[in-house]
């Protein structure tokens, strides 16, 4: 098999795993969410328009702006990783990079900010992202984001109580929940309607008022967020009870230190 071959069974194969120590609940949920064959559950049905509000980068109806010119009409340099790489719609449109950025609470929120970071390591092509203490930056071409942004609000990844669309002022997350289960936002950008038992959002990301509220949907119940949950916790499965996650970063910490100071002692460990 020869180096374009081999490219091409890695960029199309449809399997891609990254392997975790343990077999608790916790480690176990961290496996499915890094499993890239893994379908999260539908919860909501969001329109495209409504998406689009939300993330507050242009109105609903308007064309994309470009940065550049479609692919097909550029002219580059011969590039073979150019001939492996099937670029994603929004590139091939030259669209420009928008984001969206989530927040987390670390009250049973599906998934922390690192290993959601991680979740799109194994699901999104053409993305760029950074993982904070409690917020997920994630950047893409526009027409790409707004895909990607509505599978990440339509299903189990987010929960209207405990995730939360914050693009600037994301403090917060981790204070104790309001009345309703939901995390505080200095910037109010969602409230809970009593009638309907949703969460409604009347900002944007970039907390900018919405001309209508847009409901996101029920928030799940507390007993199935902890079913969900990829945080350890000792009111339901605790870090030290997870002997083999221990012991794998316990050899990780231990080499990282050999290998800086003394790389002749890593050899055979």
């Amino acid at each position: 098999m020869n180096l374009k071959e081999l490219c091409e069974e890695v960029i199309t194969m449809r399997e891609f795993q990254i392997p975790y120590p343990g077999d608790d609940p916790v480690a176990n949920n961290r496996k499915k969410w890094m499993n890239s064959e893994f379908t999260p559950r539908k919860l909501r049905e969001i329109s495209d328009d409504d998406i689009v509000s939300l993330l507050g980068h242009r109105k609903p109806g308007t064309a994309y702006s470009s940065v550049h010119p479609p692919l097909d009409e550029m002219k580059e340099a011969a590039d073979p990783i150019k001939e492996l790489v099937v670029p994603t719609d929004g590139a091939k449109a030259g669209d420009r990079i928008r984001y969206i950025q989530f927040a987390d609470s670390m009250h049973f929120a599906p998934l922390p900010p690192w290993m959601r970071f991680r979740m799109y390591g194994a699901r999104l092509r053409g993305f760029d992202s950074l993982a904070y203490s409690g917020r997920t930056l994630l950047e893409m071409r526009e027409r790409d984001l707004d895909e990607t942004a509505k599978f990440l609000v339509e299903t189990e990844i987010f929960d209207a109580s405990r995730v939360a669309m914050r693009s600037v002022t994301v403090h917060g997350f981790s204070l104790r929940l309001d009345e309703d289960g939901l995390m505080f936002d200095a910037r109010r950008r969602y409230v809970f309607n009593k009638e309907t038992g949703e969460v409604e959002y009347v900002k944007t990301q970039r907390a900018t008022p919405l001309d209508r509220r847009i409901s996101v949907g029920k928030p799940l119940p507390e007993d199935e967020l902890k079913t969900l949950t990829t945080r350890y916790h000792t009111a339901l499965t605790s870090p030290r009870d997870a002997d083999e996650l221990i012991k794998v970063v316990k050899r990780v910490g231990e080499l990282r230190v050999l290998g800086g100071l003394r790389p002749d002692l890593v050899d055979g460990r």
